[in-house]
């Protein structure tokens, strides 16, 4: 099966229902995305499938050819989340580790939407993304601070 991963194409033998994670994971050693609770309901394995965050954990690889999937590890290869990463550390928005790759993936799915959201919106649009540290008030300053969210 040919896939499409950080604008790369990689050529993956496994069954058609295999998840996305494990296939990222393990055939093609891509390990940033965690697995969280596989469910669905931590984001802590979001990718972006062709610009939208979705959890790798609830798709079937057999659903991705012909797609564009980015990880943490694309994002971080063309600078990209160099913005985030920095306001994360300012404000102290990652702890143990776990959850901060899906949260920047999401992030940068919102700064690459174009939009200026407001607080509250972010707050809803990282919603999918559990953290069990940090609360989310450092996480929702740091990602307002990059995109220029209103009040």
């Amino acid at each position: 099966m040919l896939l499409k991963v950080n604008g790369a194409e990689h050529t993956v033998a496994c069954a058609p229902m295999a998840r996305l994670l494990d296939v990222l994971r393990e055939d093609l050693r891509l390990t940033g995305s965690k697995e969280g609770c596989g469910e669905g309901e931590c984001g802590a394995c979001s990718v972006l499938i062709d610009g939208r965050s979705v959890c790798a954990c609830l798709v079937a690889v057999g659903q991705m050819p012909g797609h564009d999937i980015r990880t943490i590890e694309g994002l971080a290869q063309d600078d990209r989340l160099q913005g985030i990463l920095d306001a994360f550390l300012e404000h102290g928005a990652a702890q143990c580790g776990i959850c901060t790759p899906g949260f920047l993936v999401t992030a940068a799915e919102i700064l690459e939407s174009g939009t200026r959201p407001t607080r509250q919106d972010l707050r809803e649009q990282l919603a999918g993304n559990l953290c069990r540290c940090t609360g989310y008030q450092k996480i929702v300053d740091a990602v307002a601070e990059v995109v220029g969210a209103d009040e």
